[in-house]
């Protein structure tokens, strides 16, 4: 992947459903709405001081949201941070940088 561009999207892995349940109570707080479930299906990645994870995340039947997650340097030692997310998106929505 080159350094600020973003990857092309691809299925969640466990990983990904770990970050995203690490940023589901920033969701939850800032949304002022509780996710029962919360299921990953999708992600892109950019490279920039860190990582921006961009996660299409199942929060009903048809309903989704799009995630914009912060993973800072290692040295840095800073927890995931959810930075924005967009609600009423469907399976369909393309994943995209926002």
């Amino acid at each position: 992947m080159m350094c600020g561009g973003c990857s092309t999207a691809q299925p969640a892995t466990a990983e990904t459903q770990a970050i995203a349940d690490q940023v589901k109570p920033q969701l939850e707080e800032k949304a002022n709405k509780k996710y029962p479930l919360f299921k990953a299906v999708e992600f892109s990645s950019q490279l920039v001081a860190g990582t921006n994870y961009f996660i299409k995340v199942q929060v009903d039947d048809d309903d989704f949201v799009h995630l914009r997650v912060f993973k800072s340097l290692p040295h840095e030692n800073k927890p995931l941070a959810l930075h924005s997310y967009q609600t009423d998106k469907t399976r369909h929505d393309k994943l995209t940088y926002f």
